[in-house]
C-alpha cells in the first residue's frame, strides 16, 4: 500500500499538472490563462467537495435501500454517470457565467474536460506508478 504521504504527493501533482495542461490548452484556444487558472482551481474544489457529499448520500441511501454499501458493476456504472451528471449541473453555469458564453459552449467545455481528465487520469496513474513504483513489500502488506 502507499503511504499517506505519497498519497498526497499523488494528489497534489495530479491536480497541479493537470491545472497547467489545462491552462495551456485553453490559452491556445483564445482564453485569458488567468481565468482558466482560477476556474481551474475553484472546479477542483467543487468537485472535491461534491465527491465528498455525493459518496457519502450514495453509501448512505445504498444502506437504506439494500442493508449494504457493496457496489456490483452496475452500481459503480450508475453511481459514476449521477456523480458525473451532478458535477455537471453544478459546473456548467460556473462555466458560462465566468467565461462570459453560452451555457451550450459551456456543456461542450465542460465535456472536453471530462474526457480530458479521464484520458489523463490513466496516464498520469501509469506514469506515477512507474515514477514512484510501491515498494514489493508494501504490495505485499495489501493483501
Amino acid at each position: 500500500m502507499r503511504t499517506p504521504l505519497d498519497r498526497v504527493r499523488h494528489a497534489i501533482s495530479f491536480e497541479i499538472i493537470g491545472l497547467v495542461i489545462i491552462v495551456f490548452a485553453f490559452k491556445h484556444l483564445g482564453y485569458d490563462a488567468g481565468h482558466i487558472g482560477v476556474l481551474g482551481v475553484v472546479l477542483s474544489v467543487i468537485a472535491t467537495g461534491w465527491n465528498y457529499i455525493y459518496n457519502i448520500g450514495f453509501d448512505k441511501f445504498l444502506l437504506k435501500r439494500f442493508g449494504s454499501i457493496k457496489k456490483t458493476t452496475l452500481i459503480r456504472i450508475f453511481h459514476a454517470l449521477i456523480f458525473e451528471g451532478g458535477l455537471v449541473i453544478i459546473t456548467v453555469p460556473m462555466i458560462a457565467c465566468f467565461l462570459n458564453v453560452g451555457l451550450f459552449q459551456a456543456l461542450i467545455l465542460d465535456i472536453g474536460l471530462v474526457i480530458f481528465y479521464v484520458i489523463y487520469a490513466y496516464v498520469f496513474n501509469l506514469g506515477y506508478d512507474k515514477v514512484f513504483p510501491v515498494p514489493e513489500h508494501a504490495a505485499k502488506e495489501s493483501h
